[in-house]
């Protein structure tokens, strides 16, 4: 099979923006291409950046993997990077670089840039071409407003590979076509917004859970091809579901094939361990510092969005970006040039990534995973900050999970822990998360979590979701916590869906429902969930029967919402709550209700207000508070 150099998709702009580290779109440049010259040949042009090898070569099961046959040719401009196109190749066609080092190292790589890559574990690159026809113009249309910082935004993560398998297979896991159908009618059946992929790119270790990323721009091949994911984020668009994919800039394995020692020296990653080697992962660290590694990475965010239709990225282990000594102990890193902890280059590559992303897909959201206490993690570039749009809220799942871990009785001695979080809630667009992170690793399900006996768990967590739904900021729940999974998430099975054969775990996932449905339904549930005037305490203070009280407010006011949590199993009758407006106050949601699985104990609907005053309110109700519920009041009109 012949060989020429002569075709090139690479512009002197391009190598311009490459060595600058500011080329947004790589992917459509280096890789491998599908073609059709000038003069009517059809085949693949190859481009890869290794500007210390000796020798690169194409191999491939169109050479017998020979590297003598296909030998690519090194640019003229010094940009490192060699090209060549081959004619005759087609899509399926597997291949991977054949790279010598000046000082004899040879080894064979996969391909940064491949579209596809093949079933792990095999590692070959495949050639692939990314058409599509798409069909959600109308989502796409309305993206900004779905996703805007005063939208409801209610996400729920799931792992594809272990949320719903074929049982009758062995086990096996969805496909993304079947995937998408079944996940859509689960999504719109329990509320949520959005659905967030744990990483969907390649990766050779399937039980890393896709965070040890060895494909950028590829997404796993274990359950389809790139058109198969297409049509799974195409197929959520069109029900009105959005798409959030998780991102791992943070790191990468050390598995020959893939980015490290990539043309025998530490090209994407620092070549001093003290910065280029992760302690606590046994990973690589990207090198932030070299631009052209940094127009890798921007190539691969914006990737993502462009081709995928992704609706936002969030971004993993950002905390271990920011700071040169994450996970080190002293003298295992070296400090920046003013002799701090802070990694400069990360802290300036996530500023241009988010510049970049707002800039050019502007409907979309970037989130953090920070949690430390970092600043303006998600306040503007412009003015000193980093320049996401949400963050995790890490403390308040900490706390909260911490509190509600705890029997009733000695809650009253934690209520620092149920309110401390309000304090700093508007500090930063925070996201509320109950994530995958809380249900491995021997800390039990959500659902185990919760003390007492079954009656009591189920109640507990209803009113920790409760809880989690009224508070201030964005909400992310994992797969299995909206029935009540009772075994910790394991990877490798499916989610006890028999479960739902049951009426305590009908009765949460329907409270899970409701709640969606309330929180999309009430603005004063997320239109100023970044603003101080969004939440008022009306009562913090009841550390000794373990009740607080709050308002949520929208816009105008009579869209503000009552909301008061009896945090232990003792109902509380004649107790006293503050209002701002006199009239009825009906009783829009019960944890308590019988159809949740509670005992049924309320308020009968809803209760007038009475002229005594409470809580620096001339108005008041007497509530009857329901053991381990949480309830919701909003004012009505009454004829």
């Amino acid at each position: 099979m012949s060989y020429r150099h002569d075709i090139s998709l690479l512009s002197d702009y391009d190598i311009f923006l490459f060595k600058q580290g500011s080329h947004l779109c790589l992917y459509e440049r280096l890789g491998a291409h599908l073609l059709h010259t000038e003069d009517g040949q059809s085949g693949c042009f190859f481009a890869v950046w290794a500007p210390n090898a000796g020798a690169v070569s194409v191999v491939g099961d169109f050479n017998s993997w020979r590297p003598e046959t296909h030998p690519m040719a090194a640019r003229w401009d010094g940009s490192g990077i060699w090209e060549i196109f081959i004619p005759g190749i087609v899509q399926g066609t597997l291949y991977k670089y054949h790279i010598e080092s000046r000082s004899g190292y040879q080894v064979q790589k996969s391909d940064p840039f491949a579209f596809r890559c093949e079933t792990p574990p095999h590692t070959a690159s495949v050639v692939w071409d990314l058409g599509y026809e798409w069909g959600d113009d109308a989502w796409l249309g309305e993206r900004p407003g779905r996703n805007g910082l005063s939208a409801p935004v209610s996400i729920y993560e799931v792992h594809p590979g272990s949320w719903r398998r074929t049982v009758e297979e062995g086990q096996r896991s969805l496909g993304y076509r079947e995937l998408a159908e079944q996940l859509a009618d689960h999504v719109l059946e329990t509320g949520f917004t959005h659905v967030e992929l744990m990483p969907v790119m390649e990766h050779p270790f399937y039980g890393s859970w896709g965070y040890q990323v060895t494909g950028f721009f590829a997404p796993t091949s274990r359950y389809g091809s790139p058109q198969d994911f297409m049509h799974l984020v195409d197929h959520l668009h069109q029900r009105g579901i959005g798409v959030i994919l998780d991102w791992v800039p943070s790191h990468f394995p050390t598995d020959e094939h893939g980015l490290g020692y990539f043309d025998g020296t530490h090209l994407y990653e620092h070549a001093d361990p003290r910065k280029g080697f992760h302690p606590d992962w046994g990973s690589w660290i990207f090198n932030y510092g070299r631009h052209e590694v940094r127009s890798f990475l921007l190539s691969s965010a914006l990737f993502w969005l462009n081709v995928y239709h992704a609706d936002g990225l969030r971004v993993d282990a950002v905390s271990s970006m920011l700071y040169l000594d994450y996970g080190r102990k002293e003298g295992e890193w070296i400090p920046n040039e003013h002799g701090g902890r802070e990694n400069l280059e990360a802290i300036s590559l996530l500023r241009e990534m988010n510049e970049a992303i707002y800039r050019e897909q502007p409907g979309v959201q970037t989130i953090a995973e920070e949690s430390t206490a970092w600043p303006m993690v998600t306040r503007p570039t412009w003015g000193g900050g980093l320049g996401f749009g949400l963050k995790w809220k890490m403390g308040w799942m900490h706390d909260s999970l911490e509190y509600f871990g705890n029997d009733p009785i000695y809650r009253k001695f934690h209520h620092d822990k149920l309110t401390f979080s309000i304090w700093y809630a508007f500090s930063e667009n925070y996201l509320l998360p109950l994530s995958h992170d809380e249900v491995v690793h021997g800390k039990s399900s959500l659902l185990g979590r919760m003390p007492g006996d079954d009656w009591q768990k189920f109640a507990n967590l209803r009113l920790l979701y409760g809880y989690q739904f009224t508070h201030p900021g964005k909400k992310l729940l994992f797969m299995g916590g909206e029935f009540g999974q009772w075994s910790e998430w394991n990877h490798d099975r499916s989610l006890d869906w028999h479960l739902l054969d049951y009426l305590p775990h009908q009765g949460l996932q329907r409270w899970v429902g409701d709640l969606n449905r309330l929180y999309r339904s009430e603005p004063s549930l997320h239109v100023r969930d970044f603003e101080q005037e969004g939440f008022r305490w009306v009562d913090f203070s009841d550390w000794e029967s373990s009740v607080i009280s709050y308002l949520r407010c929208g816009n105008v006011s009579d869209e503000t919402l009552l909301v008061v949590c009896n945090c232990t199993p003792v109902p509380r009758s004649n107790y006293r709550v503050g209002v701002p407006e006199r009239g009825f106050w009906k009783e829009i949601i019960n944890s308590d209700a019988r159809e949740y699985g509670g005992s049924g104990q309320g308020n009968l609907g809803g209760i007038e207000s009475v002229p005594v005053a409470s809580h620096n309110y001339y108005q008041s109700l007497t509530l009857t508070l329901p053991p381990l519920g949480i309830l919701v009041f909003k004012k009505e009109e009454r004829p």
